[in-house]
């Protein structure tokens, strides 16, 4: 039977909770403000492309302006005068490429309250002014002149929280649309029905990345209804003009256009035909304001990419006009006409100080213009102050029974001092994930639910669901089930994850905890975590306070998961991480017996890193009797580094990672001891936490001196010992999980160790082996 023989499917979408609305123009009661108000905005943006030099994107700041013109001055309460009040809506910019038209109009707004209202200002500490748009894409090193007599912020290519009302860094594909909803979600937990919305802009090439369309089933399935996500679609990227299907023509890239694939996700979709229309953009904005159904809200604005720039579509994207260019003066005229002034043409050589001087000449002459017309920087300062006007009368508050972070950090824990239900007994059957789930669980309790856990649809299995004990089952649901503390984030999705959690963690009273196969997740979530940690260092770099932290569980870690195969039992995952971050950003933890959990986290915390990234197996281990072994206590891994044994020789043996800690502690130490071997163990549970001691102290604990002198044993790969071993010999006898030269096979744990050369008979062997070496010199590996 023929395609065309064939009886006509009868699929078709269920019905949705979101609604499909078309928006009406809203009537404006000062329609010339809007104009005037865009036409600076607009001639801000050349003008910082122009200067910078010839870099940043023009073409979608453009588009999107009156989208955010309208939100910052209209639709928007919050106090400019306090950035940091939780309770003021936000505005993300989850298209992080935009960053060029986030500057122009935070400055544009700055520069219109410093004119009608400075009483309104904040500290210049949070402010964007205009001496501060010379700093844009400069770095904090820049030398030229007016950059350092203004005091100008170095502005990042892509935003960051070092600019105020900025949440989150973004700018990585497809991570700011599920970061901001994470600040949703933090924010609608911290206050309940009174919860600040939560704007973020994105065009509709943002929307590809699949990290995206996780996020939005997330955001629909947990109700995020104090999220709006507005959709720049000009559909132009850096390669095409036609990126989504449209009426009867395919798309470039994607067969949906933005509302189509919003309805697929039970958003409700506000469609805007003409985003270039304030009346229309007001009124798409004014009823994504009066939905109250409990889902997430879209308004999808049709727009053109570089609108009146003289540049339109693709090439406006990241290009723009020529610096100096008869086109970039082109696009100044429709403000010259307005407000009877001429920018002065550059003429000579275009170094930087002259460029620079050239750049504030234009900078002062838009500043003047604003000074002398008078009107727009009045009506929009008045509507600045109108927006903190509204945000007083709602008087949000944060819920009495909401989360109390802070209780974590005021509460006497000690890494010696485990609460009862992860005080383990020796010979206790205990896996290492279990602790984790388990030491999760008492914080959550004592901090009412500040942490709030999710997984790749392994919950159970990599027990962070035991962190909801206490708490009511099932999923969280903004209306139908508030209490949970377990986050569905669009199944199997450890992107979304990743950068959903790090947001709710950046609006600081929460913990997110993510968690999946140390295979899948270090590697997926490596991009978020990079991006949270980069704002958390921004927002510190200005307000001075400690990171917030969010957790990345990499469960089911290293060899002993050997029945999954090589697919999923991936020594390379600790790789990605360990020392891979800024000092005192992020923090590994690595178990190698579950009485080491307690301490470790506890240490972590404490150390307050924006990323903390425990590694925990996934069978079940016997609790050791460590004072019948003569091992130290468990607190001693919360030094980071311990030694097992000590001699009066420098002949050094590492190890790391709960698979060969165990095997060696089983097989290997009770006869090193019997046989007297002269020989330093240690054991590296946290290189980071070590880094943070004083150098005394790490001195004392692991001189060295012995890593020229050691040989080192690890789960993972032959990279994560470098720090430990310092020797070509050291490391060329040196265990590791690809010694042999190939991923390894499937198998129970114990084979898996014995196919690497990693197991107790093996470890054995190669440490005799070493006691029997000629040591190395340490004075000709230093000359080395």
């Amino acid at each position: 039977m023929s395609a065309t023989e064939n009886p006509v499917s009868t699929v078709k979408l269920r019905a949705r909770r979101g609604q499909l609305l078309k928006a009406q123009k809203e009537p404006l009661a000062d329609p010339a403000f809007w104009e005037d108000l865009d036409l600076v905005y607009r001639t801000l943006v050349a003008t910082l492309f122009n200067f910078v030099p010839t870099s940043g994107h023009p073409g979608g700041s453009i588009s999107s302006g009156r989208i955010a013109q309208v939100l910052v001055f209209d639709a928007m309460a919050y106090d400019y005068r306090d950035p940091a009040d939780p309770a003021n809506d936000l505005l993300c910019y989850a298209a992080g490429h935009k960053a060029m038209g986030l500057y122009s109009l935070w400055g544009l707004r700055n520069e219109c309250v410093r004119i009608a209202k400075p009483s309104l200002l904040p500290d210049a500490s949070r402010q964007i002014r205009f001496e501060d748009l010379l700093g844009f894409r400069r770095n904090p090193t820049e030398p030229t002149p007016l950059f350092r007599q203004y005091k100008a912020k170095a502005l990042d290519g892509h935003p960051t929280p070092a600019t105020p009302f900025i949440p989150i860094a973004t700018g990585a594909s497809g991570v700011g649309v599920p970061a901001a909803m994470g600040i949703a979600l933090a924010a609608l937990d911290s206050f309940g029905g009174q919860a600040p919305r939560i704007h973020a802009i994105e065009g509709e090439g943002g929307m590809t990345p699949g990290r995206v369309h996780e996020a939005l089933a997330s955001a629909a399935t947990m109700g995020i209804s104090n999220f709006t996500l507005h959709v720049d679609w000009n559909q132009a990227s850096i390669d095409s003009d036609h990126v989504c299907a449209e009426g009867d023509r395919p798309g470039d890239y994607v067969q949906w256009d933005p509302a189509e694939l919003l309805h697929l996700h039970d958003w409700n979709v506000i469609e805007v035909p003409n985003g270039l229309d304030f009346a229309l953009v007001h009124g798409g904005q004014k009823l994504a304001a009066s939905i109250d159904n409990g889902q997430p809200t879209a308004v999808v604005y049709r727009t053109v990419k570089g609108w009146q720039y003289g540049i339109e579509g693709r090439k406006s994207h990241g290009a723009g006009h020529p610096c100096c260019s008869p086109g970039f003066y082109k696009a100044l005229e429709p403000f010259e006409q307005r407000f009877k002034v001429e920018f002065p043409r550059f003429e000579g050589d275009k170094t930087p100080e002259r460029l620079e001087a050239a750049y504030w000449a234009c900078l002062a002459i838009i500043r003047k213009a604003l000074e002398s017309e008078g009107k727009t920087a009045r009506s929009a300062a008045q509507r600045i102050e109108d927006a903190g006007s509204l945000l007083k009368s709602q008087a949000r508050s944060l819920r009495a029974d909401g989360p109390d972070l802070k209780a974590l950090y005021e509460a006497p824990l000690s890494p010696a001092q485990p609460p009862a239900e992860v005080s383990y007994k020796p010979g206790q059957s205990v896996t290492i994930r279990q602790a984790m789930g388990a030491s999760l669980s008492h914080l959550n309790k004592l901090t009412k639910g500040a942490f709030i856990g999710c997984a790749a649809d392994l919950l159970d299995s990599t027990s962070v669901s035991v962190l909801n004990e206490g708490f009511p089952k099932g999923f969280f649901h903004s209306r139908n089930n508030p209490g949970s503390r377990l986050a569905s984030v669009g199944g199997i999705c450890e992107d979304a994850m990743g950068a959903m959690m790090g947001g709710l963690a950046a609006f600081g009273r929460h913990i997110g905890a993510t968690s999946s196969y140390a295979s899948f997740i270090a590697a997926l979530e490596h991009v978020p975590a990079r991006l949270h940690v980069i704002g958390q260092q921004a927002r510190r770099s200005v307000d001075g306070r400690p990171y917030r932290t969010f957790i990345i569980i990499n469960a089911h870690a290293g060899p002993k998961t050997g029945e999954d195969g090589p697919t999923h039992a991936d020594p390379q995952s600790l790789q990605l991480l360990q020392n891979n971050f800024p000092e005192g950003t992020a923090i590994t933890l690595v178990p190698w017996e579950p009485s080491e959990v307690w301490p470790l986290l506890i240490a972590g915390l404490a150390a307050r890193p924006a990323l903390l990234a425990p590694f925990v197996t996934r069978p079940p281990e016997t609790v050791p009797d460590r004072a019948a072994m003569r091992l130290p206590p468990a607190e001693a891994a919360a030094k980071g580094v311990y030694a097992l044994r000590r001699c009066k020789s420098d002949r050094t043996v590492v190890l790391q990672g709960s698979g060969v800690a165990i095997a060696f502690v089983r097989d290997a130490l009770p006869m090193i001891d019997r046989e007297g071997l002269d020989l330093n163990i240690f054991y590296v549970a946290s290189a980071e936490l070590f880094d943070l001691l004083p150098q005394k102290e790490r001195s004392a604990i692991f001189p060295e001196r012995l890593a020229t002198q050691a040989m080192g044993i690890t789960d993972f790969t032959l990279p994560t010992l470098w720090r430990w071993v310092r020797s070509d010999e050291g490391l060329r006898r040196s265990l590791h999980a690809f010694r042999t030269g190939h991923y390894l096979g499937s198998g129970q744990g114990d084979r898996v160790l014995a196919e690497a050369g990693i197991d107790g008979p093996s470890q054995l062997k190669a440490v005799r082996d070493w006691c029997k070496a000629k040591l190395p010199s340490p004075f000709a590996e230093a000359q080395r």
